[in-house]
C-alpha cells in the first residue's frame, strides 16, 4: 500500500464516523446554525435593516427576512463591490464567485472566511466517505482530474474574483497537488476546445484513477481520448475506478459514459453551487444525497407549487416530507439570506435526510398549464430508452403553440447515440410515460388541447455546436432540459438532422 492511500484510511474512517453521527443530530445542528447566523448578522447593515436583534426563532425569522433571488440581494452586493464593510456579513468577503445568471447577467456571490470551509471540506468529505464505505483507497495514489475554471483571479472592489472552481483550485491540499491534473497552465486556458485538447495531451499517458466533472464534459473528454487513441477508456486508464459528477442528472448520460469506459465504475454524485456545497452522495448502497446540515447553511424549503405566490409556505428541515417537491432556500455564513438558489429537491428519506435534485424552478414547461418538470421528462425518456437499448447524448424540450393549422404539442430535441428503428413508436412510448407521471399533461392530451409529443433529431455533436455558438461550451455550463419558450428551439433548427411531425417526416 502506498503512502497516500495508507494515510487516508484512518482519516477517512474518522470523518465517515463523524458524518454518520451527524445524521442523528441534523435538526439540532440546523437550529444551532440559525442561532449563530443571527448572532453574527445582527450588527451588519442587513441585520439592522431587518431588525434581526428581535429575531430568535424560525417563525420570527420568516417574518423578518423575505425570500429573494440574486436581484433582491444585488443592492447589498453592489455596496460590497464599492468597498463597504459589514453589509451582509461581518467585514468583507475573501472572494467573489463569479457566475452567470439567466436574468441577472453576471452574478457576484460572496465567499467569506467562514463559508470557504463548506466548499473545501465537503468536497474532501465526499471522497473520504467513499473510501471508508467502499474500502477503495488506491485511487489516492494515482492521477486525478480536478477540472476547474481559470484559477487566475481578477479583483472587483478589491476582492479576488473568479469562477468558484478556479477559487477552489487555490485551496487543493498540498498533498494532492502532485496528483492533480490538468496543469495550472492548462486550467488557465479560456477557449474550451483548446483546453480540452491540452487536457487530453496531458492525461492520455497518465495513471488516471479519478475523473471529476459534469457528465456532458466528461463524455466530451472521453470522446476526444477515443478519437486520438481508438481505445476504450479502460484500456488507456486501467486503474480508473471513480467518477465524481454533479450539475445535471447523471442517468441520461450514464450508459454512454460507462460504454465509453468499457465497464461500470463507482460514481459519486455531488450538489455544489457557487452559493454553497449543499449535499453529496455519502453511500454507494443508498439512493440520494446526504444534506449538508452542519456546514454553515440553514436550509428552508418551499413547496415548488407555491413559488411565486405572495405568502408561500416556508418550512425548516423539521417539517419536510418525503416525496414532496421543494424549492431550496438558503441562509448562510457567506451572507446570503432567504436566498432562492433556483433548484428544486425531493427528499427520499428523513432518517437520514437524503434527497435528489429534481430540476430548476425556471426550467419547466407550463405553456398550457401542465407544469412538466425536469425529473418527469428525464425519467420518461430514460425508461423508453432503456426498453429499446437506446443511448441519449443530449436533449431539451420546448412547447409549440397552435398556429391555426396545427395543434399545440411539446417538441423534444434529442441527439441520439444510436437512433430507434421506429422513431414515431419511440416518441409514443416517451409520451405514454410522461402522461403517467404528470396528470395535468395527461388531461390536456385526453382533452385534445395538446397533441402527443414529437421528436426532432439533432445531428451528432449538434448540442456541442449550439453551446459553442452561445459561448457556453465546456466548464460547468449545461443545456437546460426545459424551456417555456422557443428561444433554444429556434437556435437548434439549423442543427437538426431530421424533424418528425407524427408520421410525417419533414426534411
Amino acid at each position: 500500500m502506498k503512502i497516500k492511500s495508507f494515510l487516508a484510511k484512518p482519516f477517512a474512517s474518522y470523518v465517515y464516523s463523524k458524518i454518520r453521527k451527524g445524521m442523528s443530530t441534523a435538526l439540532a445542528d440546523q437550529d444551532t446554525i440559525l442561532k449563530n447566523l443571527l448572532k453574527t448578522a445582527r450588527t451588519t447593515e442587513f441585520g439592522q435593516e431587518h431588525k434581526l436583534k428581535d429575531v430568535d426563532n424560525h417563525s420570527s425569522f420568516k417574518q423578518a427576512i423575505p425570500i429573494r433571488d440574486y436581484e433582491g440581494l444585488k443592492p447589498y452586493i453592489e455596496k460590497i463591490k464599492e468597498g463597504k464593510h459589514n453589509i451582509l456579513w461581518k467585514g468583507i468577503p475573501i472572494y467573489f464567485a463569479k457566475t452567470s445568471g439567466t436574468t441577472s447577467g453576471i452574478k457576484y456571490i460572496p465567499i467569506t472566511k467562514e463559508s470557504i470551509p463548506n466548499h473545501i471540506n465537503t468536497a474532501r468529505n465526499t471522497l473520504l466517505c467513499y473510501m471508508a464505505e467502499s474500502g477503495n483507497n488506491a485511487f489516492a495514489n494515482g492521477k486525478m482530474i480536478f477540472l476547474s475554471g481559470s484559477p487566475e483571479l481578477e479583483r472587483v472592489g478589491g476582492i479576488p474574483t473568479g469562477r468558484l472552481s478556479g477559487i477552489v483550485n487555490h485551496h487543493i491540499p498540498k498533498y494532492l497537488r502532485t496528483n492533480q491534473l490538468p496543469s495550472y497552465e492548462t486550467n488557465c486556458i479560456e477557449d474550451w476546445e483548446t483546453k480540452l485538447d491540452k487536457i487530453v495531451e496531458e492525461t492520455i499517458n497518465q495513471n488516471m484513477t479519478l475523473i471529476s466533472g459534469i457528465p456532458p464534459w466528461v463524455q466530451m473528454y472521453f470522446d476526444r481520448l477515443q478519437e486520438k487513441s481508438s481505445k476504450k477508456i479502460q484500456e488507456l486508464f486501467t486503474n480508473l475506478s471513480v467518477l465524481v459528477h454533479g450539475g445535471v442528472n447523471f442517468e441520461p448520460y450514464s450508459s454512454k459514459l460507462f460504454e465509453s469506459i468499457g465497464k461500470k465504475i463507482d460514481a459519486i454524485e455531488t450538489f455544489p453551487a457557487s452559493e454553497g456545497f449543499f449535499a453529496f452522495q455519502d453511500s454507494q448502497k443508498e439512493e440520494g444525497l446526504l444534506l449538508n446540515t452542519d456546514s454553515g447553511i440553514f436550509f428552508e424549503f418551499v413547496p415548488a407549487s407555491q413559488i411565486g405566490k405572495e405568502n408561500p409556505a416556508r418550512i425548516s428541515l423539521h417539517d419536510v416530507k418525503v416525496g414532496e417537491n421543494y424549492a431550496l432556500i438558503i441562509n448562510s455564513n457567506a451572507g446570503l439570506w432567504g436566498y432562492n438558489i433556483g433548484d428544486t429537491v425531493k427528499f427520499l428519506s428523513t432518517n437520514p435526510y437524503r434527497l435528489i435534485v429534481t430540476g430548476r424552478i425556471k426550467h419547466f414547461i407550463s405553456a398550457f398549464g401542465e407544469h412538466v418538470i425536469a425529473e418527469e421528462v428525464e425519467n420518461s425518456l430514460l425508461q423508453a430508452a432503456h426498453e429499446e437499448n437506446i443511448h441519449i447524448r443530449e436533449f431539451t424540450v420546448a412547447p409549440v403553440i397552435e398556429d391555426g393549422n396545427h395543434k399545440s404539442f411539446h417538441e423534444w430535441f434529442i441527439e441520439f447515440e444510436n437512433e430507434p428503428n421506429n422513431l414515431d413508436g419511440f416518441a409514443k412510448k416517451v409520451d405514454f410515460n410522461l402522461r403517467k407521471k404528470n396528470i395535468y399533461y395527461d388531461d390536456l392530451v385526453k382533452g385534445n388541447i395538446l397533441q402527443p409529443l414529437r421528436i426532432s433529431v439533432v445531428r451528432k455533436n449538434g448540442f456541442i455546436e449550439y453551446m459553442k455558438s452561445i459561448g457556453k461550451l465546456g466548464g460547468q455550463n449545461k443545456v437546460p432540459r426545459l424551456s417555456n419558450d422557443r428561444k433554444i428551439a429556434e437556435d437548434l433548427q439549423p442543427l437538426l438532422k431530421e424533424s418528425y411531425r407524427g408520421n410525417e417526416k419533414v426534411f
